[in-house]
């Protein structure tokens, strides 16, 4: 299949955004889909992802939209010129010492709640109903959807987790009650060396023990995308487009 989707880049809420479509001129699309980067990466790192998912699912082109907002806060200071990043994470945390994981995602971390903010205004800019809006990211964009996700004053149609973890689960435990019907779709690797395979199994419980339908892909390898997560993310967006 031969695409040629519109790339443009514009202002939604707060946000700069990536908006990446392959529909007619003025058409309305029957879902948006938005995308979040993780933490370090240009705004740019997962526009790619629109033509590979209409490819592998050629439905999408003639339905979706696809939105990547960039993140919050730019990491220039740090020597990361492009990167950017939704809210800061202890680098001990990264790197595996002090508090571990299991700790850590207890609580909401500070600059969390602006970034939600921000990343809510994106939604409410988008100008169409929720019930046609999946939410979802890589790692740290994970985090910041799942968090968004469960806030909403109405259900979105979808969530898509790519090697993501649980933070602020004080939070969202009780949170994730009120939305049984939230459809997941989650992958991780079995060697994620960033955010433990273990804390991928620790949201994929929280969510599912709150009664959502989760489809969870372990695969081997890291923190990174595999062409089997994509093809099933691809599946899960359809699905979402018959309302299933």
């Amino acid at each position: 299949m031969s695409l040629r989707p519109r790339h443009v880049r514009t202002k939604l809420g707060e946000l700069s955004c990536h908006v990446v479509d392959a529909l007619p001129e003025g058409a309305t699309p029957e879902l948006v889909v938005v995308l979040s980067h993780g933490l370090g990466a240009p705004g740019t790192d997962l526009v790619a992802l629109a033509p590979e998912l209409m490819t592998a699912a050629p439905r999408l082109a003639h339905a979706a939209r696809f939105v990547f907002p960039e993140g919050l806060l730019s990491m220039e200071h740090l020597g990361m010129g492009g990167g950017r990043m939704w809210f800061e994470i202890p680098m001990a945390i990264l790197m595996g010492q002090g508090r571990d994981w299991a700790q850590y995602s207890q609580a909401v971390p500070p600059g969390m709640p602006a970034a939600r903010r921000a990343l809510m205004s994106v939604v409410a800019a988008l100008q169409v109903p929720l019930n046609r809006v999946v939410l979802g990211g890589f790692s740290q964009g994970a985090m910041m959807s799942t968090d968004v996700a469960l806030r909403l004053e109405e259900c979105p149609a979808g969530l898509c987790l790519l090697s993501g973890a649980m933070v602020a689960g004080k939070e969202w435990e009780p949170k994730a009650q009120a939305r049984s019907s939230l459809p997941v779709f989650q992958g991780h690797g079995r060697q994620d060396p960033v955010l433990p395979f273990q804390e991928g199994e620790r949201l994929r419980d929280m969510l599912k023990g709150a009664g959502m339908p989760v489809e969870f892909l372990p695969f081997d390898g890291g923190h990174t995308l595999t062409t089997e997560e994509l093809e099933q993310l691809a599946a899960f967006l359809v699905k979402r487009l018959d309302g299933r």
